[in-house]
């Protein structure tokens, strides 16, 4: 597995990282046995960087973690997240990046995860009734006290991050993009380079979109988030799967899957992108990591710039709800 420097001065990370997300959550029901042998095996693939939340569960998945990977910390970069306001039930009922919410979450993630430090901490979205300054120095503080190494931010607008970076250096910046969302190109990923902040996309995979693999007529199971996104909606799905369906006649020609044509694609955009697809099954995961090893020719990338370019895609990536939390 190729590495990556995570940002100016952050910690060495495998090229592809593995989002945790659906092994607990937004995705329907779970296997735990099956997680469990996903992460063995990314670490047998040499993944050493695994992305999950205090939100997805809420909890079971930092404490899935916890279960996995707290007892084999050497060499490995776990990252975690805080930001949402947590009522008991499934869904956040908002965010909160108070202070003492920020110190109080991480100390509550270490103890799920089994760890001495959390080495990459991030804000999962922006509390527009909480300055970026106050968040961040509270991040600073765990840093100084040695619960946390690196910080980070997700989804947040380009003030925010100018702000927050000038309070203390932000090493990563995790927001959607993929071939099927390239809202970071105009502004954040520029901004990103100019300050020196790596880059993780999740979702990208277009939420296993552009892994071929689901039809125009999927039903997605209860619980799997993807029933109310806009893009899942049976006239965008039409539209998308057109464009899929020309992304599988390159990965095809170039003798790959689709999965790894579009990782491939997010590798070659920069040496500063990381990207965390998601995979709760071993056969999946297997074909995520090979990606790294996929050489895109120029006119590979203009094949795949022809069949996706930016505005191919149908649909709001999330609903309005959602999309109103991000970019603040």
């Amino acid at each position: 597995m190729q590495m990556r420097t995570l940002g100016a001065n952050g910690p060495q990370v495998s090229a592809i990282g593995l989002g945790c997300m659906g092994m607990t959550w937004a995705y329907g029901a779970s296997d735990e046995r099956q997680s469990l042998a996903a992460l063995d095996r990314a670490l047998e693939l040499g993944i050493n960087f695994f992305d999950t939340a205090e939100v997805y569960g809420p909890y079971t998945n930092e404490e899935l973690l916890g279960r996995a990977l707290g007892h084999r910390r050497d060499n490995l970069v776990i990252a975690t997240k805080f930001g949402f306001k947590l009522a008991g039930g499934p869904r956040p009922a908002g965010v909160d990046s108070r202070p003492e919410n920020v110190k109080a979450v991480a100390d509550a993630s270490l103890k799920r995860l089994k760890l001495d430090h959390i080495d990459l901490f991030y804000q999962h979205r922006v509390d527009p009734d909480v300055p970026i300054e106050e968040t961040v120095g509270a991040m600073a503080d765990l840093v100084k006290a040695g619960k946390v190494r690196f910080l980070g931010l997700s989804e947040a607008g380009a003030a925010t991050i100018r702000r927050a970076h000038a309070t203390h250096p932000i090493t990563a910046l995790q927001s959607e993009y993929s071939l099927w969302t390239r809202d970071p190109e105009a502004e954040i990923l520029p901004l990103c380079r100019e300050l020196g902040i790596g880059f993780v996309p999740y979702s990208p995979l277009g939420r296993g979109f552009l892994t071929g693999k689901i039809s125009v007529s999927e039903e997605f199971e209860e619980g799997d988030f993807r029933r109310a996104l806009p893009r899942f909606q049976a006239d965008a799905m039409a539209h998308n799967m057109a464009v899929v369906e020309a992304l599988k006649r390159v990965a095809e020609a170039k003798g790959t899957t689709p999965a790894q044509l579009a990782l491939a694609w997010l590798l070659h955009q920069g040496p500063d992108i990381i990207p965390i697809p998601g995979a709760r099954k071993i056969a999946h995961l297997e074909d995520n990591a090979a990606s790294a090893a996929v050489k895109l020719t120029g006119e590979d990338l203009k094949a795949i710039n022809e069949a996706a370019p930016a505005s191919a895609f149908a649909g709001a990536r999330y609903t309005e709800q959602m999309m109103s939390m991000v970019g603040r």
